[in-house]
């Protein structure tokens, strides 16, 4: 009886221990098959979080126009998940010189501070030179507060000082990731599928999906109509230990075949741009581009940057960088929107790109300050129908300058061309009104259309004056004709890509909500 006790006793205490293995075996297991779908466990949750989650608004790419808008939007309280390709510093050889317009922008969205603490330069006007001559065009500034001017500055410490802002804010969230595709559901843009940094897909859903991942944006064709023109490219070069002709002036030389630029980026150095027509350039790897900069733009560069342009050229640190320019032409698409270089860009000689995106945003952030629930997606669309309109005297009056300045400002071999350069140089050199309106449509300061195209036929004029005067011939009576017809062959074809009716009767296309004036 007691050896089958403890027989009994042995075989339970076997089954026990039988047991306890095999239940850690399987738990093991169970951990294993876990470890294989983590990965997919937390994106689905993930997904789920953001679905029902919280998030308001995403927005793609955090460059100038998607680093001020997720600050302006995250300050007026809206969650908001900003996805960037890459969020170390950009390293771009444009997108250095804010107008002053464009800083007035900046004050009003409380980013201005961002210029602060990055050795940007302060800029009052355009130095302009021409076979020799020079001409001085300043801001109109005297109305405004002493700190208004424009700002000059490498473009990534830029962006980097507006993430850094937008970081801070509990509702933003700043996430490197490379979005793939928008996401659609009867129609409307729920949301966007990313790649992670570290290699998951997964999805984010928001009511409004804002895109403004820049000018080689690769979601723009299921939202606009890309009509990308490329008049030109630029060569950027930056001299140091060298000082401007006029301190704090952007230098714009009417070079042949097409302008030199030159401004400061930093208290040490500044940097040039040289166009080349086309979308072709010499090939910097087998020297040739180093030798057409010697040889053909040298030349033409003001003396006192002469030797600092040289060095430059010596040693080597050439990029090239597209001029590209689409007119806005937005297919209006429910839960999304476009902005920045991605939506709408222009020749950079005028350098206006950035004031177009910032005033873009305070447009934006003034439409959706009165409604709380973006959920409530009729009456979100309403209100982003306005968009288009209520942005077009900044963005139309920029756009149809920089692209006509272009063009009047290359050499050509037609004459009556020539003629109209001329003209444009001379006009601008009579100061008062004739260098004050132009400049101050340049700088951002006065968007208004109808004087853009009062002061560019008042060019024309002015250059047929020329050629009439003292004693007019058929010869010059032809040119004049000619400089007339070329004139309107420059601006009426941006006119109209830009749009008639939106560019000088906003008030005419049908809106449905108009923004409130800032307090």
């Amino acid at each position: 009886m007691v050896d089958l006790t403890l027989l009994g006793s042995l075989l339970l205490a076997a089954f026990g221990v039988f047991l306890f293995f095999r239940n850690g075996f399987l738990k093991k297991i169970e951990e294993s098959k876990g470890d294989t779908t983590a990965a997919a466990t937390v994106v689905d949750e993930r997904e789920c979080r953001s679905r029902e989650g919280g998030d308001d608004i995403i927005i793609v790419g955090a460059g100038v126009a998607g680093a001020a808008l997720a600050y302006t939007l995250g300050k007026d309280g809206r969650r908001v998940r900003v996805i960037e390709r890459d969020l170390t510093e950009p390293d771009r050889i444009v997108g250095e010189l804010l107008q002053p317009g464009g800083y007035l922008k900046l004050i009003e969205l409380e980013l201005q501070d961002c210029v602060d603490e990055i050795d940007a330069q302060r800029v009052f006007g355009y130095a302009l030179f021409k076979d020799g001559k020079a001409t001085r065009l300043s801001y109109p500034l005297e109305k405004f507060h002493s700190d208004v001017s424009g700002r000059s500055f490498h473009n990534g410490r830029f962006i980097q000082r507006m993430r850094e802002k937008a970081a801070l804010l509990p509702n933003v969230t700043l996430e490197q990731g490379t979005v793939t595709s928008l996401l659609e559901e009867k129609g409307a843009i729920t949301g966007v599928q990313y790649r992670t940094k570290s290699g998951e897909e997964t999805k984010a859903y928001a009511p409004l999906t804002v895109v403004c991942d820049g000018c080689f944006s690769n979601l723009r064709r299921s939202l606009c109509t890309p009509k990308v023109d490329v008049p030109s490219c630029f060569v950027g070069l930056v001299l140091e230990k060298c000082e401007l002709p006029f301190a704090n002036h952007g230098h714009v030389i009417l070079a042949d075949p097409s302008p030199i630029l030159f401004y400061p980026i930093s208290s040490t150095e500044i940097r040039c741009l040289v166009d080349v027509p086309g979308e072709k350039v010499p090939s910097i790897s087998n020297g040739e581009m180093a030798k057409y900069l010697k040889t053909v733009i040298a030349p033409q560069v003001p003396p006192e940057l002469h030797s600092a342009f040289l060095s430059a050229i010596e040693r080597g640190n050439m990029r090239t960088m597209p001029n590209r320019s689409m007119p806005a032409a937005p297919h209006p698409t429910p839960g999304a929107l476009l902005m920045g270089d991605a939506f709408n860009m222009r020749h950079p000689l005028t350098g206006g790109g950035m004031t177009v995106a910032l005033s873009d945003i305070v447009v934006l952030r003034n439409l959706l300050r009165p409604l709380r629930d973006l959920n409530d997606a009729p009456t979100l669309c309403k209100y982003l129908e306005s968009f288009y309109t209520l942005r077009k005297p900044v963005a139309s009056t920029i756009n149809t300058l920089a692209g006509a300045l272009y063009k009047v400002f290359s050499a050509s071999p037609d004459q009556a061309r020539n003629e109209m350069r001329q003209a444009c140089f001379d006009y601008l050199s009579l100061g008062g009104v004739f260098s004050s309106g132009p400049v101050s449509l340049l700088s951002g300061l006065n968007p208004r259309p109808l004087s853009l195209v009062c002061h560019f036929f008042a060019v024309a004029i002015y250059g047929v004056g020329r050629l009439l005067l003292p004693f007019p011939s058929p010869k010059r009576m032809w040119i004049g004709a000619r400089l007339i017809s070329s004139a309107s062959g420059i601006i009426f074809p941006i006119i109209k890509a830009e749009g008639v009716r939106q560019m000088f009767f906003p008030a005419t296309v049908p809106a449905y909500y108009r923004a409130p004036p800032v307090k």
